[in-house]
């Protein structure tokens, strides 16, 4: 049973038990409603109390029941709230620690609420791109008041309960518990004081007005649609609420209800409920069971204080792990920690840092100039320069020095991880943790797993991940793992446009109209165009064969490598970051394809969005193919927390499975017919073939 059933005196207590966080599901939504009945049955009983088990009343809908038939299935939710409202006797929901969602929708279906201080209030279906589908948004107003409520349902953000408590005239809680030890015996206490008041209050029944409800929703409308212009939802939670004050209530919830589904078959909320499975799905590898042991992570070490080394100590001090931090020179060790402190202040200054935590973070700090005092590290990082000799002699000396069990890391983005393990006479403790620039801000962690990477040393990491707040994604060996082996083929096709007739600023506006955060030539002149020059060069003697635009290699050639030198594709002025299309590179594009002698086309933004997203969906294909990712929905997060691909979009798996394997495919063969792209590389991978022919999608 996912519910149990106790009776203290003439109060029936009823308590959710569906690990970790009380998920509404079928079982629990079937045993909640016996139990409820059999209160009701019962003569002895003169009230009933609802509350949650462990860590939370109710996180809401079971997320194992996604998509499912299970998550519609009689009783739904909409049927348990409305016997909750129809129970002949008193219910009370005593709420702790996490409300949110199905189960915030579920208190307000009780007569009564009391809740323990601290407890994390919300209504977050939004960031699914749902609106709450269980009266959530015809009831919350009720009894929060209009724009408190509105509020909540657009942010989806939780509230802590005695904030809420605090509103004027909030009708959400009828108590505040004194402290959550106290809540139970406060709870029936509560039960019995109102087990004979009739008739029994319903929120639906409570009024739902606003004083100047035209202005405040036109005004509403402009506020979010501007920050939401490619998501739905937000809009729709507007209206739902808006129809809360001007509809009777059970229009409303026919209103909600039809909201809900429009929104559940919508292509933005697939994509953010994939993301939504993706992210929790990252943490689980196939063949490293839940329960595999972890090394003990009390410390770390990080090496080169660089603006990649800071920013990863960052992530561990954040966390309260103490870091030591090694460099060579003490003045680099000195610009490293100005840089951090830099970073630290700005965040003081904008008020999302106190003070005292800021300087509590810094005292975890400490620095060396020898490796002998990173022998008790538990956890040693390096992120030196992107070289194999300079790997080499870090890791030789991290084997002489650290203590047996320590985990050895390297930050590396494209090198191979099993040659640098080798350099040890341990590669069981070596594993890859590159991190993205800059470390301190960006969520991705690709995890890079070697052939002799121990379970438990896989297992402590994506742990660790957790507890720094990245979301760590694990990756095989292979040269640019999985984000920087898939965006080489994006730079290519990039390339590719600007031969047939693009120019930069064109390719750029036609996938950011697409919803990357920026495109391939902007994005270039961030990273330093002279890194792919550099990787250019290498695949040049290791592939021979490979198609390769030389227009990149012209504009290095004049030194244009991007905002560090205020110029490259665009050009820069010191302290911003705006791109300025520059003549001289336009007319070096064109004076390179007259050398070719291509005569120039025009190009669709489609086509154009097409070739850069589709080489990115082919070479994942490999990956998956090769076993480098486990899975299609780990490719998406890295693409998503990572290289700024749209978040409503899902990804570029989830955005093929979208568009239709088959029509991907289609495209993919009139891009080969292209004499001036890469035919080769345009052979679907084995795998995406085999998809088409079997009607399946990647996800």
């Amino acid at each position: 049973m996912t519910t149990h059933y106790e009776v203290h005196g003439n109060v029936a207590l009823i308590t959710l038990s569906n690990p970790p966080v009380n998920g509404l599901g079928h079982a629990t939504r079937l045993s909640l409603t016996k139990h409820l009945h059999q209160a009701n049955a019962d003569d002895a009983i003169k009230s009933i109390v609802i509350t949650g088990a462990g860590k939370a009343f109710s996180g809401g809908a079971d997320i194992k029941e996604f998509g499912s038939p299970k998550a519609l299935a009689e009783p739904n939710l909409l049927s348990v709230i409305l016997a909750l409202e129809n129970s002949a006797k008193p219910v009370v929901a005593a709420i702790h620690s996490v409300c949110m969602g199905g189960g915030l929708e579920l208190s307000l279906g009780c007569h009564y609420r009391i809740a323990a201080p601290g407890c994390n209030v919300a209504l977050p279906e939004v960031k699914l791109g749902l609106v709450p589908g269980a009266g959530g948004t015809q009831r919350l107003p009720r009894v929060l008041g209009v724009e408190a409520a509105l509020n909540m349902i657009v942010s989806g953000e939780p509230v802590k309960s005695e904030m809420l408590a605090q509103l004027p005239g909030q009708k959400l809680f009828d108590k505040l518990a004194q402290s959550a030890e106290s809540l139970m015996g406060e709870a029936l206490a509560l039960a019995q004081s109102v087990a004979d008041i009739r008739p029994l209050p319903l929120v639906r029944n409570l009024p739902c007005k606003h004083p100047n409800g035209d202005a405040y929703f036109q005004f509403a409308r402009n506020m979010v649609g501007g920050m939401s212009k490619n998501f739905p939802a937000p809009l729709k939670c507007v209206a739902a609420v808006e129809a809360a004050t001007q509809r009777k209530f059970d229009a409303g919830m026919a209103f909600e209800r039809e909201l809900f589904i429009n929104l559940m078959w919508s292509p933005e909320g697939r994509a953010l409920r994939h993301i939504f499975m993706a992210e929790r799905a990252a943490s689980k590898i196939p063949d490293v069971p839940a329960d595999t042991p972890k090394r003990d992570i009390k410390s770390v070490a990080v090496i080169g204080a660089g603006t990649m080394g800071g920013g990863i100590a960052m992530n561990f001090l954040n966390a309260g792990i103490p870091v030591k931090m090694l460099e060579m020179k003490q003045d680099a060790l000195d610009r490293g920690i100005a840089t951090m402190r830099k970073n630290y202040e700005a965040q003081v200054k904008k008020g999302k840092l106190k003070q005292d935590n800021y300087e509590q973070r810094m005292s975890l700090l400490s620095t060396t100039l020898s490796y002998d005092d990173l022998k008790d590290a538990d956890l040693v990082i390096e992120a030196v320069f992107e070289e194999m000799g300079v790997k080499e002699k870090v890791f030789k000396e991290l084997d002489c020095v650290m203590k047996p069990g320590a985990i050895l890391a390297s930050n590396t983005s494209t090198l191979d991880l099993n040659q640098i393990a080798a350099f040890t006479k341990r590669p069981q403790d070596v594993i890859g943790l590159h991190f993205f620039s800059p470390a301190n801000v960006m969520k991705l962690l690709e995890v890079v797993r070697g052939e002799k990477t121990a379970k438990d040393v896989l297992a402590t990491v994506m742990a660790l991940g957790k507890k720094i707040r990245k979301t760590a994604v694990v990756s095989g060996v292979c040269d640019g793992f999985i984000g920087n082996r898939m965006i080489e083929q994006y730079g290519r096709q990039g390339g590719f446009l600007l031969d047939e007739g693009c120019t930069p600023q064109q390719v750029d506006k036609a996938i950011e109209k697409f919803g990357f955060a920026m495109g391939p030539f902007r994005m270039g002149d961030l990273a330093g165009n002279d890194i792919g020059w550099a990787i250019r060069k290498r695949r040049y003697t290791e592939k021979p064969d490979m198609k390769y635009s030389k227009t990149a290699d012209l504009l290095c050639g004049k030194g244009r490598f991007g905002q560090k030198t205020g110029a490259g594709w665009y050009d820069y002025v010191p302290g911003k970051r705006d791109a300025i299309p520059n003549a001289e590179v336009v007319k070096m594009i064109d004076e390179h394809r007259k050398a070719l002698g291509i005569t120039p086309r025009k190009i669709s933004d489609e086509e154009i969005v097409q070739r850069l997203v589709y080489s990115l969906v082919n070479e994942a294909a490999h990956i998956l193919e090769e076993g480098i990712a486990s899975k299609a929905s780990d490719i998406d997060m890295v693409y998503i927390m990572g290289y700024g691909f749209p978040v409503y979009r899902g990804g570029p798996m989830n955005y093929a499975d979208e568009v239709g394997l088959f029509n991907v495919v289609q495209a993919m063969e009139r891009f080969a017919k292209n004499p001036l792209d890469d035919a080769q590389f345009w052979k679907p991978a084995p795998l995406l073939a085999r998809l088409v022919a079997e009607g399946k999608t990647f996800n």
